[in-house]
């Protein structure tokens, strides 16, 4: 038997792995700012800037790393990227001074945004990125489910979602040894004397308008789920363990959002699930912002939940069928970082202003505003398909083929089929020429044997 299929799904594996560690300090950023809030005795408005700062860190790492990953090699950025997250957060686990925690949390966030890179460069290139994005985001969501059930239970203070993020780390280093090294992608994409080319981002206009939105989308939505935990604190009036079940059941109903998004595939195209998508995360932003019981809150939380991921799916998707490379997919994931890094600061800063109402109110106008660019650019650019071989070249072979790699070809098109015969010159006398030329001439007119 071949070893190709196991190394294949070694690879698919791994960059799930690695996409789910890099995702994982999002999507604990609740319990990560209300513990800090509450353990170190910061404010609501300092909690949520230690929680910026981490995130800020990890969109950093995205945009540097955006076109490197190739050069460097995916195995040893990803290596190192989990060694960052492992001595980021465990130094912010194990210490309770404020620099050292915030220190950690700095070098943590670089790491987490290694390992997105690594993971979002790898889907790129994946016949299907879209699916994959899918199973990167059902993974992240069920580990982040089961964290938010457990964590309650163990205690209280800072230390608890740092070592789960820095042991999630520890877990998925041994599964970047199925991720190629950069030899092993110049043997396959390079002959020995020759060197890439450098090229173009193509898509330059939409890339860029959809790394700016998805900025904005994704700052709406985290400046609510950074104080999300406060809202059902002090206004809906839950206790923590609730509060816990609420954003468990929310991210499980994440995953089966994610599992709906991948049956879905390319029936609706991307355009209607990221504009309907929207909007109805706008709504869900209300809901939740605006609830004063259990009732409303977990409602709002759990709708919304289920919405965003599949929302998200696509939009990652779309970024990567801008560029079989992964650079536009680093850069609009690296945007959505930086969104999602301005989001508890955002969301502290509106609520202690106009309150957590007003804070809705502000983030849907915000959303329903953003809606429209996505879903242009989801209409009207013609990346990728979604699944691979639905668009065909002469002969057969699938389009999708030319993105079956992150690295840059050396030819824009692959040796398909069978290799062309070279042509054997014929020299004509010039009595076959003339024959041939008032065979033409009858031909033209008309007049040849039918």
């Amino acid at each position: 038997m071949s070893p190709r299929p196991s190394r294949a799904l070694g690879a698919l594996v791994s960059l799930v792995a690695l996409f789910t560690a890099g995702y994982l300090a999002p999507y604990l950023l609740p319990t990560v700012v209300g513990r800090l809030s509450a353990g170190l005795g910061l404010g609501p408005a300092q909690a949520g800037l230690v929680g910026s700062i981490l995130l800020l860190g990890s969109a950093s790492a995205g945009f540097a790393l955006a076109a490197r990953v190739d050069r460097i090699g995916p195995r040893r950025a990803a290596r190192l990227g989990l060694l960052l997250m492992l001595l980021g957060y465990g130094t912010a686990a194990a210490s309770d001074t404020v620099p050292l925690v915030v220190a950690g949390a700095i070098v943590g966030g670089f790491g987490s945004g290694t390992a997105t890179a690594v993971a979002a460069a790898g889907i790129a290139g994946r016949p299907d990125p879209h699916r994959a994005a899918s199973l990167g985001l059902l993974s992240v969501s069920a580990a982040a489910g089961a964290l938010y059930l457990t964590l309650p239970h163990l205690g209280g203070g800072h230390a608890l979602p740092f070592a789960a993020i820095a042991g999630a780390a520890v877990l998925v280093a041994p599964l970047t040894a199925w991720l190629p090294d950069a030899s092993a992608i110049r043997d396959l994409t390079v002959a020995p004397a020759a060197t890439p080319a450098p090229s173009p981002l193509p898509h330059a206009r939409p890339g860029a308008v959809l790394a700016g939105t998805l900025f904005l989308w994704s700052m709406a939505q985290n400046a609510l789920w950074g104080v999300s935990g406060r809202i059902g604190l002090t206004q809906a009036g839950l206790t923590e363990v609730a509060l816990g079940l609420v954003f468990a059941v929310a991210l499980g109903a994440g995953l089966v959002g994610v599992i709906g998004a991948g049956a879905l595939g390319a029936r609706l195209g991307r355009a209607v699930p990221i504009g309907v998508g929207t909007v109805l995360i706008a709504g869900c932003v209300l809901l939740s912002s605006a609830a004063e019981d259990a009732t409303a809150f977990a409602t709002g939380e759990i709708a919304w939940n289920a919405v965003y991921p599949v929302v998200l799916s696509y939009l990652l998707g779309l970024a990567a069928s801008l560029d079989p490379r992964g650079r536009w997919a680093v850069l609009v994931g690296s945007a959505s970082s930086l969104g999602v890094a301005c989001g508890p600061l955002t969301g502290s800063l509106l609520s202690e202003a106009v309150g957590y109402p007003g804070m809705g109110v502000t983030l849907c106008a915000l959303l329903l505003l953003v809606a429209a660019p996505m879903t242009a650019v989801a209409r009207h650019t013609s990346g990728r398909p979604l699944v691979p071989g639905t668009t065909r070249r002469r002969g057969g072979a699938p389009t999708a083929l030319l993105a079956s790699t992150t690295a840059p070809l050396l030819s824009p098109i692959p040796d398909l089929g069978a290799p062309e015969q070279p042509i054997a010159p014929v020299t004509l006398g010039r009595a076959a020429r003339l024959r041939m030329t008032r065979s033409s001439f009858r031909l033209a007119r008309g007049g040849g044997r039918q």
